[in-house]
């Protein structure tokens, strides 16, 4: 009996541990231990900027499913959909058979990335809060898959987009007010803690809807006693055309945004999708609060 002990226990040992030898613990960005495999080939990417950042590493044949609204590059329109990044399928992810999948903190419900890990699923979670946040998350992605050097050269990219904007704006004088509109009916601003304001913060701009709530909402009414300088519309406001939601604006010409011709459509996924697209978007955001200086983006 004993040696028949033996025996299981060195077959137990002999399968398990090459199991623990391709596979490395590893502190998300959330601060959470995971067991990610030494180089994972089958990822799911449980957020669109996720899946947008696996190719920026060049790395996107490791993605065999992602979610909906997935849509850059447009290779990504052929992989399958597990559903949305708040109803997401785990029987389909499960179906799958991924060995990793990429999920985001302030998106991804905390009890499904729990349930998948359940089911034998490591699950990595990303939680960028700042625009340093998303280089660390291209550093930490690019260990992950083994693309240190793409990610360097993203990271040393973005560094240096956002030092030039920084040098611009301290010379800058004046800080126009900013409202950033999100959605048309209610409208809908972007709070302190979010993207918009910290690229309009970062842009040489005030956000007159910072503050602890991070999508508020507001009257027409509201917004003309804010008196806003310059009004930001992102293309997914209510689904809209562009021409619609500049007329609704233009029915308010006390407002010194309408006044002086200076309200501004731009595209959604720009501007809220941690990637590298957001630092391209700061230099756009620099051109449109600051056209007197002369700003020209790289």
């Amino acid at each position: 009996m004993k040696r028949n002990g033996v025996f299981f226990f060195c077959v137990f040992i002999a399968w398990f541990l090459p199991v623990l030898s391709h596979a490395a613990t590893l502190i998300d960005q959330t601060g959470r231990t995971v067991e990610v495999p030494d180089d994972p080939k089958r990822i799911i990417s449980l957020m669109p900027s996720l899946t947008e950042m696996a190719f920026e590493l060049g790395q996107g044949e490791r993605i065999i499913a992602v979610t909906q609204y997935s849509n850059d590059p447009p290779a990504v329109l052929k992989l399958p959909k597990v559903g949305s990044y708040v109803h997401l399928d785990i029987e389909r992810i499960v179906a799958l058979k991924p060995d990793l999948c990429l999920s985001y903190w302030d998106g991804n419900p905390q009890f499904i990335v729990d349930k998948l890990e359940a089911l034998g699923i490591p699950v990595y979670t990303f939680d960028p809060r700042s625009l340093e946040g998303i280089m660390d998350s291209f550093t930490r992605l690019g260990g992950i898959v083994h693309a240190e050097a793409q990610a360097a050269e993203q990271v040393a990219t973005m560094q240096e987009q956002l030092q030039e904007v920084e040098a611009r704006v301290a010379r800058f004088g004046k800080r126009p007010r900013v409202f950033f509109q999100i959605d048309a009916s209610p409208l809908v601003s972007a709070g302190t803690n979010t993207f918009m304001h910290k690229l309009i913060t970062r842009a040489g701009g005030i956000n007159l809807a910072a503050g602890n709530t991070p999508y508020p909402r507001y009257s027409w009414e509201d917004v003309l006693l804010m008196q806003p300088e310059v009004v930001i519309v992102t293309s997914m406001a209510g689904g809209y055309s562009e021409e619609q939601l500049k007329a609704a604006w233009l029915k308010w010409p006390q407002i010194p945004a309408v006044r002086n011709k200076r309200i501004y459509v731009v595209v959604a996924d720009q501007f809220d999708r941690p990637t590298t697209s957001l630092f391209n978007s700061l230099g756009k955001l620099v051109e449109i609060l600051h056209p007197q200086e002369g700003f020209i983006e790289r």
